[in-house]
């Protein structure tokens, strides 16, 4: 374990991915110094959590950097996100980041639903009557 920050299993860990899980554990130190770095990044900011989770999501989307989407999308819908705010942050980037951002949708869709339905089809995000 590590000295500073205790990275055993806790409620915020259920979005971690396998990689993520390995890097706390196979390296306690690193992960303890990568820890203290992102809280003091999440103090230095003016954006309130939502919004810092949007603008996070959004950078995960657009770097095709889906193992961590499910997290955050946690943090952000935990922050008062909304699914549709979620839609747009992943949807962002598009013009600068193309369609890579578009697979990053039912990723985050699924983590926001909690896979209690699956993520719905892109007809049904871009259309929400279209599914009524």
């Amino acid at each position: 374990m590590c000295e500073h920050h205790d990275h055993r299993q806790s409620e915020s860990s259920a979005g971690w991915s396998d990689a993520f899980r390995m890097f706390l554990s196979e390296a306690p130190a690193h992960a303890d110094a990568w820890t203290d770095m992102t809280h003091r990044l999440e103090h230095a900011t003016a954006l309130d959590p939502a919004t810092r989770q949007l603008a996070y999501l959004a950078v995960l989307a657009a770097l095709g950097l889906e193992s961590g989407i499910p997290f955050h999308v946690e943090l952000a819908r935990d922050a008062g996100a909304t699914r549709q705010e979620v839609v747009g942050a992943v949807l962002v980037g598009l013009p600068a980041a193309g369609p890579r951002v578009i697979q990053a949708l039912p990723v985050a869709l699924g983590a926001f639903d909690d896979d209690a339905e699956g993520p719905p089809g892109l007809l049904d995000v871009l259309d929400p009557a279209a599914s009524v």
